[in-house]
């Protein structure tokens, strides 16, 4: 298979290719050199200060009845979908033999340099989808986050003029599929290991946060119980005077 589908210029893969790469020649070449930076592997490494946000607050779940592990374990399958993901792309790209949109297309502004390879499918897009949609199923608020970066992250290769769209559409959809796809396995393979973590002296506080001294489920403190003198209005009291 080769790239004869997108010659024609009525192909809407090819269209919205040529008009999101053609933004560049409005934009200044400041933000050129950002979203190259950023597409290239910006956005990827903003996903580690993310990936570990989540591990902090995961990290201070209550233990009880696994909860703790069974988090730690979804998370730890997010970077885990992504490498994957990319060894599943590797067959696919072999196999489709998509040459990059500058390749054949003259009219796309090639903004990034040193992209070489097959496009189809994107693994900028892959990596980025594998780990939103796995961590989405760790934690909803810094799944979406993650997910909103792989977004940013297709859109970017779209505009270098390094992908078609369908390359990152292909992308997520196989980066999503990997990730959710596998995630009962690897739970199954992954809680179990989390747990035994969380028994150990030294691995104990990568699972779970331990719990603040004096306080009892969300940090209730315990009352002492009243002594037995201090019951019945001071009777007690009141008979050891008659003593």
């Amino acid at each position: 298979m080769n790239a004869a589908i997108e010659a024609s210029g009525s192909n809407p893969d090819v269209s919205l290719l040529v008009d999101v790469n053609h933004l560049s020649r409005s934009t200044p070449n400041w933000f050129d050199r950002f979203v190259e930076f950023a597409g290239d592997r910006g956005l990827l490494l903003l996903l580690v200060p993310l990936l570990a946000a989540c591990w902090w607050m995961l990290r201070r779940q209550p233990a009880e009845r696994g909860g703790a592990a069974a988090s730690m374990a979804a998370l730890l399958w997010a970077p885990l979908a992504a490498s994957l993901a990319l060894l599943v792309n590797l067959p696919i790209k072999d196999f489709v033999e998509r040459q990059r949109p500058f390749v054949d297309h003259t009219e796309v502004d090639v903004l990034a340099d040193g992209t070489s390879g097959f496009s189809f499918v994107s693994d900028h897009a892959t990596l980025a989808m594998a780990v939103g949609a796995a961590l989405f199923v760790a934690h909803r608020g810094f799944g979406l986050a993650a997910i909103g970066i792989a977004l940013l992250e297709g859109a970017s290769r779209v505009y270098l003029g390094v992908s078609y769209p369908s390359d990152v559409v292909g992308g997520f959809a196989l980066g999503t599929a990997v990730a959710l796809l596998f995630a009962p396995a690897a739970s199954a393979l992954l809680t179990p290991l989390m747990k035994r973590a969380a028994r150990s002296p030294r691995l104990g506080r990568l699972v779970s946060a331990p719990a603040a001294a004096g306080a009892d489920d969300g940090g209730r403190l315990e009352l002492p119980e009243p002594r037995p003198e201090m019951r019945s209005g001071g009777g007690s009291t009141e008979r050891d005077l008659a003593a």
